[in-house]
Formats: C-alpha cells, structure tokens, sequence
C-alpha cells in the first residue's frame, strides 16, 4: 500500500502514466453505462453499507461462528473509517487528465476500499461449499466497483489500488486473528451437530 501511494505520488513518471489509464477508462463513459455504474456504486452508500454487515455477521451467527462475527464487524467499521482517515492525512496535488479534475483528497478509494471489504467478508461469512462462488461474485463487484469509480473520473487508477490494498490488509488482519484465537483458544464441535 505504501509503495503503491510512493509511486503514485512521488514517481512524477508513475503519476503521469496513473492519468492516462484515468483517461483510457473514461472514454468508456456514455449515459447507460454511467447509470449501470452509478447504481452499483449506490450498494456502497453508507446505510447500505450497514445493512450489508448485519447480514454478514447475521449470517457468520447462524452459523454457530461468533468470533468470524465479531472479526467481520471489525473489519467492516475500521476498513472504510481508515479509508477516510488516511485521505486529508495522504493528500495530493489536484489530479486529473484532459480537464478532469479530481479532489486532493482522494487515496485511497473509500468506496474501492468497501467494495472489496464486502466481497472478502462475505467469504469469510459464507459456508465452505459457497466460498467459491462467493468470492467470485465478490472480486466481480468490487472491479465493477473499482472500474466505474474510473469510468465516472471520481478517483485515480492508484486510489482503487490503495482502496483494495487497504481491505486486504484488514481483512488479512482478522483472518490472522482468527488463526490465532483458534490455535489459543479451539472451539470445540459437538459431534451429533455435524
């Protein structure tokens, strides 16, 4: 994630090359794209962003797994708040390409950083046998997440990246968590319940 902010930022080669991918994305915009885009990016907006956690800890509950619970509800809050924790704290000069101009305070993502939060968190929720298909539909949004906040010229290529590094790094976090706990801790299964 820092290097990914490093290069960006102060490799002027790297920021310039970051403004033109912006470009390329944004020659796909038109007006049924940028609707489709803008209503995935809605799923994102913070009361649904709630709604989808209570579902995730519901879920990891029903299942009889209170620490993935607990682990996801951590991840969700502290994930996106650090997102824009870090953003006045990692401001840039006004980026842009060809007259688009962007906030100087936009890395990482917040809503890149939420999209994948939600994708890797509905992993750790899901069942085993659903994992698979999970994630799949997961990695699926969060890059037509990612891609649409490129399309509409909301962030640079490099905000995505950091957004999606961030979640990475807090959901790599509870799953380290969780080992641990489990190895200190184990959780002992009834056998009749299987």
């Amino acid at each position: 994630m820092i290097v990914v902010w490093c290069l960006a930022e102060l490799v002027p080669a790297v920021h310039v090359r970051d403004a033109i991918v912006l470009g390329h994305f944004t020659q796909l915009s038109g007006p049924h794209m940028n609707h489709a885009l803008r209503t995935v990016l809605h799923l994102l907006d913070p009361s649904l962003f709630v709604l989808w956690g209570v579902a995730l800890v519901a879920l990891a509950l029903a299942r009889g797994r209170p620490r993935t619970a607990l682990a996801i509800a951590v991840v969700l809050a502290f994930a996106p708040l650090s997102a824009e924790v870090l953003k006045p704290l990692l401001t840039h000069g006004s980026a842009g390409y060809r007259g688009t101009r962007l906030g100087i305070s936009s890395w990482p993502s917040g809503h890149a950083t939420a999209a994948l939060t939600l994708a890797l968190c509905a992993v750790l929720a899901a069942p085993p046998r659903w994992r698979a298909v999970t994630a799949t539909i997961g990695i699926l949004f969060a890059a037509v997440a990612g891609a649409g906040l490129l399309i509409l010229a909301k962030h640079m290529p490099s905000d995505v990246v950091g957004g999606y590094l961030l979640a990475t790094m807090w959901v790599a976090l509870a799953v380290a968590a969780l080992r641990a706990a489990a190895l200190r801790w184990p959780v002992r299964r009834d056998p009749a319940a299987s």
